[in-house]
């Protein structure tokens, strides 16, 4: 049998569900299979803490099953216990080293610590083994945007836009490190884009908001940022800007400058 639902979280964790689950002879298939979709659809709409549980379940039922540690891996990663999440991506890739999304999973665990180099060092294995892998290459972005490497992390942000042209959020990404670099005319005209397509997509309006400003375009600053507000108020921390979404430098002041003049 093999499960092929994704299980996604905003805006980092992507995992691809696809393994083959080892069935006890003591246990039916069928239930077998109730209770991983129970686990994932707890997983799916966010209630962690029963999802835990029901992973914890299937798990001592089920220990050999890869797909499942990964899944109970994320989980852990959501609640607060990077830890665990890294021991069960571990255990997950020496059950089934060929799948690579636990590595990408591990990675992200790495990346909630601060463990820079180790999260490249998962990444890139995976784009070694799928070079067109969007969600290794928008983290592995993410780590290079960290580690100040904001050519390379341009770079990456544009092939993950390639490999998913309908992940706007890379795209966004990319005009931020455009952005950083001094390439202003390329991230403004990028931002237009995305806000044409997007009308309602809260990062490229935040960003076109801090652009304009630092440009001296006040109204249509404005403008934008009124419907930022409306939509996410976490743009407004700068704390969650930098240290969760990951903007860089320049546009982050540029927007707390705009802000403060409120």
């Amino acid at each position: 049998m093999k499960n092929t639902k994704k299980f996604k979280l905003y805006p980092l964790l992507i995992c691809f569900l696809i393994n083959i689950l080892y069935v006890s002879p003591s246990y039916s298939l069928s239930s077998q299979e109730d209770l991983f979709k129970n686990a994932l659809n707890l997983s799916s709409s966010g209630e962690f803490n029963l999802a835990l549980k029901q992973w914890n379940k299937y798990l001592e039922l089920f220990p050999d099953d890869a797909a499942a540690l990964s899944n109970r891996g994320n989980i852990k990663l959501v609640i607060g216990d990077p830890e665990g999440a890294i021991d069960d991506q571990d255990k997950a890739i020496d059950l089934d080293p060929d799948e690579i999304d636990p590595y990408i999973n591990r990675g992200i665990a790495k990346e909630s610590l601060g463990f820079w180099l180790q999260a490249k060092n998962d990444y890139l294995y995976v784009i070694s083994k799928d070079t067109d892998n969007f969600s290794a290459l928008y983290n592995f972005a993410n780590v290079e945007g960290s580690l100040s490497n904001w050519q390379n992390a341009r770079n990456l942000f544009a092939k993950a836009s390639e490999s998913n042209p309908g992940f706007a959020m890379a795209r966004s990404s990319m005009a931020l490190a455009d952005y950083q670099l001094g390439n202003i005319e390329e991230s403004e005209k990028e931002l237009k884009k995305l806000i044409r397509r997007y009308p309602t997509f809260a990062d490229a309006r935040a960003a076109l908001t801090a652009l304009k400003w630092s440009k001296g375009i006040s109204g249509e600053a404005e403008s934008n940022w009124i419907v930022v507000k409306e939509l996410d108020s976490r743009y407004s921390d700068e704390e969650w800007l930098i240290n969760i979404r990951r903007w860089p430098e320049k546009p982050t002041k540029d927007l707390m400058k705009f802000i403060a003049l409120k």
